[in-house]
């Protein structure tokens, strides 16, 4: 069992930075993969990013690559999205996931609660 605690979110200016913290409870963390998802407001919820249980392999969404960073640190049970050049389309509630390396919903069995990001143009 994973609990996931999403932090960070907050309101901030197109072509700012936020950076987002997911902690994790339970000692298995360091076993799964990590996902960040979001939802816009009347949208599906959508793939961002993954990174792999060792942090050596990671995976982006074409529409944040060279913008986004994933990494975690399990020493601290704590995997991270480093946003830059924040654009208002990246508005949307930010969702932390644990499970397969992938960018299917499916493939992750435990989520946080959300973090909101407000990107104001």
């Amino acid at each position: 069992q994973v609990q996931l605690v999403e932090s960070g979110g907050g309101l901030v200016q197109a072509g700012g930075s936020l950076r987002l913290s997911c902690a994790a409870s339970g000692r298995t963390f360091s076993s799964y993969s990590m996902g960040w998802f979001r939802q816009a407001p009347g949208k599906e919820r959508e793939f961002v990013a993954a990174i792999t249980w060792s942090g050596g392999n990671t995976y982006y969404a074409d529409s944040v690559k060279g913008r986004f960073t994933i990494s975690r640190d399990n020493a601290k049970n704590t995997v991270y999205l480093q946003m830059n050049s924040l654009k208002p389309e990246d508005t949307a509630v930010y969702y932390c996931a644990a499970g397969g390396y992938s960018d299917s919903r499916a493939a992750y069995a435990y989520w946080g609660q959300g973090t909101q990001v407000t990107v104001s143009s």
